[in-house]
């Protein structure tokens, strides 16, 4: 998975990831400043942008196609507080894998 390259679709008007996020009470939301949900990952760059033709090529120009290795993918969840991944594994459909990180020990950091 560490050397794997990923494609992620991010927006151009506020920066924000695909991401899915499960529907959720209040008292389940993020904290502040972190997003939650599962980054959405692509194995292919035409599979990112087949799945955002299909789905929503009505804000398909507002969408800008990011590539990221596995090992860049830890730091980059951190940041923007994702609790997992979505990996797309047919975009017309679509199928995703959903992965969610193992709890880390604060303690450790």
């Amino acid at each position: 998975m560490f050397s794997q390259v990923y494609y992620l679709l991010r927006s151009k008007i506020d920066g924000q990831y695909l991401a899915a996020r499960p529907r959720a009470d209040a008292a389940d939301s993020p904290p502040s400043g972190q997003t939650g949900g599962f980054l959405m990952l692509f194995a292919a760059d035409h599979e990112a942008l087949s799945y955002l033709n299909t789905h929503g090529p009505d804000v398909a120009d507002r969408f800008a196609l990011e590539s990221v290795s596995g090992a860049r993918l830890g730091g980059l969840m951190d940041r923007w507080g994702f609790e997992g991944v979505g990996i797309v594994k047919d975009p017309l459909i679509p199928q995703v894998d959903f992965l969610r990180r193992a709890p880390s020990d604060e303690t450790l950091r």
